[in-house]
């Protein structure tokens, strides 16, 4: 009997090795990440994830991944990087952001409590998809902020929404001009899905904006 324990458990091994990989090789960084078309043909399910988003929420897929490129550059367990205690010892972070979206954890746990999605993590792509869908469409029904719109949807992501109805983002040269790189990748995106993806629901809705 334990002879037969000790074979079933060494079959398993490659078994539970290949899992390991296939989920390391899942949460890899795109190769290319300034091209869309690129990116989905190394992660085909990443097309798949962005799509269901944008026809559950409306949110073009290019304004989704430009949101994703400037937040995390594409890492999904990224964090703001920590500062220093007496100019040597790493000291806390300056934010609870995490993932792919950089999304912090109030706003996170209220799209969890919101949505449903009790299982959702931030470091799962389908999943920020689904929040940066899920934002922009508050975004757009309580404020008025157009979901199709690179340049304010970035400000509206980055500020909150209350914070950019309150107009703090328009002496923030800096933001400003984050926003504008964002709104400029979007229309990028744009026109790779374009010519990629034409008969694709993800190269539709984007508009071109300010920046």
């Amino acid at each position: 009997m334990e002879g037969r324990r000790t074979g079933a458990a060494l079959l398993l091994l490659p078994c539970l090795a290949g899992l390991l990989l296939v989920s390391g090789c899942s949460a890899t960084k795109p190769r290319r990440v300034n091209d869309v078309c690129a990116i989905f043909d190394e992660k085909p399910d990443w097309l798949d994830d962005a799509q269901s988003s944008y026809q559950k929420w409306g949110v073009p897929v290019p304004i989704q991944l430009a949101v994703i490129h400037q937040e995390s550059g594409f890492e999904a367990d990224s964090r703001p990087p920590r500062g220093t205690f007496l100019w040597i010892f790493p000291g806390s972070r300056p934010s609870s952001a995490y993932g792919y979206g950089q999304i912090l954890d109030a706003t996170w746990d209220r799209y969890v409590e919101t949505s449903g999605s009790f299982f959702s993590d931030r470091d799962d792509f389908a999943d920020v998809t689904d929040f940066i869908g899920w934002y922009g469409s508050i975004g757009e029904r309580k404020y008025g902020i157009p979901k199709s719109d690179p340049f304010a949807f970035y400000l509206a992501y980055h500020e909150g929404h209350a914070g950019y109805v309150r107009g703090s983002y328009k002496r923030n040269s800096k933001l400003l001009a984050t926003a504008s790189k964002v709104a400029k990748l979007s229309r990028q995106y744009q026109r790779q899905l374009d010519v990629c993806q034409p008969e694709s629901s993800a190269s539709r809705g984007s508009r071109a904006s300010r920046g």
